[in-house]
């Protein structure tokens, strides 16, 4: 903006979410008539250079989208992430944003839930539960009340993509909340995030905020009559609490221990009311899910583990960051094809999973 300023040249600057290209970050994209241009990583002194020959840049990568690692992988539910401005909507609606939603309110729930199981998606916390399963005895649950909770405690070493999601593209996860709510027939949701992701719970709120001010959440989502409702809720550094029993009981206000099951949270969960848990990457799997049929999502994978998985690369290796991809892809094909094998050029010994 300085330097533009100077120049009195305008340009609309924004700050948008990471593509997962860490190694190349800070990166900065410029819009152009064949699509955008990548230049990274950054520094304050790369910056002049931006209002001169392009193509002369010295952090110049090319278009964006042709990054060879960008453009092996199949985004999903990472599609928008690092593409829209996170906290606009009118950006969200035009890149498919609430098409999930909206066609939902149109199905009957068990429609829904029959939708997320034929996906074959599973829980992303680590679990691999089906996620359809949960979501059918929740549905079928009789109560007066549900819930829909959000496990955001992402504590694991050298994991980020919920951060990375929720940072870059929060209503996602709010459209794929919304639509968990209308299947089971919850009209409360938490999203639980870990404290010491200070940028993701202000994206958060401020997203919830402005859903809210839109009529996509509240006392009738999107003018349907169904009523959902949300809200952020943050944790106090406890590991234990990413354990979703432990996380219920965070919730209600009570010290963080884990829960003797049964029952299970999906019969008695939050104040002892039926409640989905799922974690970030299963809820922002939902609202393509929904958009595109459960056939669609089960086309990718293999076996019994259909859909895509946002992969985490860190530690002791060249390119480091988020891979989506089809389940089936081996650890080699991950830390030398899109890792790069090791930054410190000694042999790959050892792979944590």
């Amino acid at each position: 903006e300085k330097h533009a300023h100077a120049k009195g040249v305008a340009v609309t600057l924004v700050r948008n979410g990471s593509r997962g290209m860490v190694w190349l970050e800070p990166m900065v994209e410029v819009e152009g008539p064949k699509g955008r241009l990548a230049f990274g990583p950054m520094t304050l002194s790369d910056v002049p250079a931006l209002f001169g020959d392009l193509s002369a840049h010295p952090k110049a990568l090319g278009l964006t989208e042709d990054l060879p690692w960008l453009k092996a992988q199949t985004r999903l539910t990472f599609a928008r992430v690092g593409v829209i401005d996170p906290l606009s909507l009118d950006d969200y609606k035009a890149q498919g944003g609430l098409s999930g939603l909206t066609r939902a309110l149109t199905m009957d729930k068990s429609a829904i839930v029959a939708e997320v199981t034929a996906s074959g998606l599973r829980g992303r916390g680590g679990a691999g539960f089906p996620t359809g399963i949960k979501w059918k005895t929740v549905s079928e649950a009789l109560a007066d009340r549900k819930y829909i909770v959000c496990n955001a405690d992402e504590g694991d070493s050298a994991t980020f993509a919920d951060r990375m999601l929720m940072e870059g593209d929060p209503f996602t996860l709010i459209e794929g909340m919304a639509i968990a709510g209308v299947a089971c027939g919850a009209t409360k949701g938490f999203v639980y995030i870990r404290s010491e992701y200070p940028v993701a719970i202000r994206v958060m709120q401020d997203a919830v905020a402005i859903a809210q001010a839109a009529g996509v959440l509240g006392a009738s989502v999107l003018g349907s009559g169904h009523a959902f409702d949300m809200e952020v809720r943050v944790g106090a550094g406890a590991y234990v609490c990413g354990e979703e029993t432990s996380l219920l009981n965070s919730l209600e206000g009570k010290r963080g221990v884990v829960r003797a099951k049964p029952p299970l949270p999906a019969l008695a969960g939050l104040f002892g009311q039926p409640t989905v848990v799922n974690n970030v990457l299963s809820l922002a799997a939902v609202p393509g899910i929904v958009a595109h049929g459960g056939a669609h999502y089960a086309g990718f994978g293999i076996n019994r583990s259909t859909g895509t998985m946002p992969f985490q690369l860190g530690g002791n290796v060249l390119r480091g960051g988020v891979v989506e991809v089809p389940f089936g892809i081996t650890l080699d094909d991950l830390v030398t094809r899109f890792g790069g094998g090791t930054s410190s050029t000694r042999p790959i010994k050892a792979i944590q999973v």
